[in-house]
């Protein structure tokens, strides 16, 4: 991965993850470009990696080896148009927003045809992310060599259809958010209940990544995975937070598809 120039048209949170990362892993690119019209967001950035180029120069970033569209969807296309004429002809572009789709991003390119897809997730920052990647049919099997590896220090990165990354951008990139806040409240609770915040830490790194596994892999349905712990504090609860995923996720899916 160290031998690919990197160019980010966006520095948020996504080129945060992403940077961390490699950073963790020392895998940080031989040369990385973000560009971002905020000079708040790229001093930020440059004040956490140093080695980094930042820049408001859209171009700069789009004329490197692997060029990921970091925007948010309604930028996107202003932000791809502006990238189109600084895109190498042998450059790679993953679009990292959902809605649009391959076919779409092309036409806003010119007709560069050299696109990958993904939506990535938070938990990358610790090399543990979830990133489906969709490959463009114009890429060959040593172009998704190169993408894989620069997903490769992030965590996994399935090789998907495009028609499900809208799919895994609610399930995968969102899911973190529909934990997290539960997580934080049961770690608070333990150091409440006298066990160190060490303890409490470890204790939810394994109850909670035990849980996962258990659902998918002990072979019991779900209601007997379910019925293996008798006392149930929240059960009360379970209709109320079931409807809410009910009702708004399908509602989110319909709005992103393209």
């Amino acid at each position: 991965m160290n031998t690919q120039t990197i160019g980010f048209i966006g520095g948020g949170r996504i080129a945060r993850i992403f940077l961390s990362g490699w950073a963790r892993a020392q895998q940080l690119p031989a040369r990385g470009v973000v560009a971002d019209p905020c000079a708040g967001t790229l001093a930020t950035l440059k004040s956490r990696f140093p080695m980094i180029e930042t820049t408001a120069d859209l171009a700069v970033a789009a004329s490197q080896d692997v060029v990921f569209l970091a925007t948010h969807p309604p930028v996107l296309a202003e932000a791809a148009g502006r990238a189109a004429a600084a895109l190498r002809p042998g450059a790679i572009l993953v679009s990292l927003a959902p809605k649009f789709t391959i076919a779409k991003l092309s036409n806003l390119l010119g007709g560069f045809a050299r696109i990958a897809r993904s939506n990535p997730n938070a938990p990358s920052l610790v090399g543990a992310g979830m990133n489906p990647i969709a490959f463009g049919p114009a890429l060959t099997a040593a172009d998704r060599a190169i993408v894989a590896a620069v997903f490769a220090p992030l965590g996994e990165s399935p090789e998907v259809d495009e028609a499900k990354i809208e799919a895994y951008a609610v399930f995968t990139a969102m899911g973190p958010t529909y934990l997290w806040f539960q997580m934080q409240a049961l770690r608070e609770l333990a150091v409440s209940f006298g066990l160190t915040a060490e303890e409490a830490d470890a204790g939810l790194k394994r109850m909670v990544c035990g849980a996962a596994r258990t659902l998918v892999e002990s072979g019991l349905t779900p209601d007997e995975v379910m019925d293996l712990v008798p006392v149930k504090p929240l059960a009360e609860m379970e209709p109320q937070v079931l409807e809410l995923y009910r009702a708004r996720l399908p509602a989110l899916f319909q709005k992103i598809k393209p």
